[in-house]
């Protein structure tokens, strides 16, 4: 079904976000509101498909019917909290993508071989997670739709806000005392964890006013 150049068919289907729409190929490229993987065109918003003319082929699109809606793909560094840790995997909730919170989360899995770059046979993922910590992480390629992959494999991915577990109603957030040791500030009590190596904006701040320094001198 190929249209003109000048004009787009629009069809009546209406797609969600990660619905496979077709294949990918020579004669057919993902345009706006879309994007490719193995072979196939994915829808990346929800709202009405439309096809655009090209030259020897066409071009699919989504356009959306009000507000835009963001979801995660592969690559993306998402925010998500942990729900559940057993032996293999946690379940997650992402919560933003980048900046930019979501008005709706989406169900995430973090399996054991994607918690480090390596290691990973010794991977114990109730020493890197618990439920209720905050995590950075990479979305992985999707195989489910109903549930996307995480990789916190990096040194920057991982833990970046938890709860001491012995602090009760009271919710104390820990402090990163290593690359897998968090710490309570008020029992000192220490717990492992995945931390994330996060570079704390005063650092960032300290070290460009050193920079500035050096270069005046």
């Amino acid at each position: 079904m190929i249209c003109s150049k000048k004009n787009a068919k629009h069809s009546n289907l209406i797609c969600l976000p990660g619905q496979r729409l077709c294949l990918s190929n020579e004669k057919t490229a993902a345009g706006h509101g879309t994007y490719e993987r193995k072979g196939y065109i994915y829808a990346a918003l929800a709202g009405t498909v439309n096809i655009k003319g090209k030259e020897n082929g066409k071009i699919i699109e989504v356009q959306c019917a009000g507000n835009r809606t963001i979801v995660p793909l592969a690559g993306d560094v998402v925010t998500a909290r942990v729900l559940q840790v057993n032996q293999r995997f946690a379940k997650c909730s992402i919560q933003s993508i980048g900046s930019h919170v979501l008005e709706q989360n989406y169900r995430a899995m973090l399996r054991k071989e994607d918690v480090r770059a390596s290691e990973k046979d010794r991977v114990e993922m109730y020493k890197c997670y618990r439920p209720g910590d905050i995590i950075l992480a990479k979305v992985l390629p999707q195989i489910e739709s109903s549930c996307y992959q995480l990789s916190t494999a990096e040194n920057e991915l991982g833990v970046v806000v938890a709860m001491a577990s012995d602090s009760g109603n009271a919710m104390t957030p820990m402090r990163p005392i290593s690359w897998t040791e968090m710490q309570c500030p008020n029992t000192l009590a220490k717990e492992p964890r995945k931390v994330a190596n996060v570079v704390p904006a005063s650092a960032l701040k300290s070290q460009n006013n050193n920079d500035n320094r050096m270069k005046t001198k």
